[in-house]
């Protein structure tokens, strides 16, 4: 095990101490009874800090990882850090917080071996969790995520669209199959996620996950009335365009300017 995986932190001491712009991410914990529900994530997650957090509640971004990111360890955590780091800069760099980023990770397999993929259910107990725990404004609490991670967003706000200011997918698949795959709900999630601010990002030369499936979503969403869709597609990018898009001012503009409208 990692020497700083060995300590104990507590919120309270992660929320009040910092003093750097960045704090440094730390590793949280579910409680024991919302992670009791659960069967797809892991019982560990990642916590940075942006900016001072003083009395006030502020916005929460959740980012969920791609396919490679998968794990059910504490160490395996490590291959989600970076990703979600990215994020935090990105914040900083466009003068975005005082603001928490988290990123859960998803197990490889369920307890009877199937291969895991984000669900809906088991990321609302997560976001219940962190609600209760952290001095989070409920009305601007925003979603990303990359690869299947793409997919957690479009899946988890078809779902429970109420949960979220705006949601971000990058280069997502649109079924729980993988990129050739294409959900049956998606009528369904399209009529609920034209409720929620969204912008999809994609990579024209992407040949893992299509931009034809984040096309098809967009197009679903605008059928059913959706007036809050936007779609970037970089025309000379690939299944890379997290990379174009965290790094972008336009993605940190736009998603900090929703605010929950219920």
């Amino acid at each position: 095990m990692l020497p700083f995986l060995k300590l104990h932190i507590t919120l309270f001491f992660v929320i009040l101490v910092a003093h750097s712009a960045i704090a440094m991410p730390v590793v949280c914990r579910i409680d024991t009874e919302r992670f009791a529900q659960t069967e797809t994530i892991n019982e560990y997650y990642w916590l940075q800090q942006v900016g001072t957090i003083g009395s006030q509640k502020v916005p929460l971004v959740i980012v969920l990882h791609g396919g490679g990111g998968c794990g059910d360890s504490l160490e395996s955590l490590q291959k989600i850090k970076g990703q979600s780091q990215g994020v935090s800069r990105g914040i900083e760099r466009y003068k975005k917080g005082p603001c928490i980023v988290v990123a859960p990770q998803c197990l490889r397999r369920t307890s009877d071996g199937r291969k895991n993929t984000w669900t809906p259910k088991d990321l609302n107990y997560f976001l219940s969790h962190l609600l209760a725990t952290l001095p989070v404004n409920a009305d601007r609490v925003y979603l990303t995520g990359v690869s299947m991670g793409g997919y957690g967003s479009w899946a988890w706000g078809g779902h429970s669209p109420e949960n979220f200011a705006a949601i971000s997918p990058i280069v997502g698949g649109i079924g729980p199959g993988g990129p050739k795959d294409v959900t049956t709900d998606l009528k369904q999630w399209a009529k609920k996620l034209a409720t929620v601010p969204v912008f999809a990002f994609v990579g024209a030369l992407d040949r893992v996950v299509p931009a034809e499936r984040s096309e098809r979503m967009v197009a679903a969403i605008r059928a059913a009335g959706g007036q809050q869709v936007q779609l970037r597609t970089y025309s000379d990018v690939g299944h890379d365009a997290a990379r174009v898009t965290y790094n972008s001012k336009e993605f940190y503009e736009w998603m900090f300017s929703q605010i929950r409208k219920l």
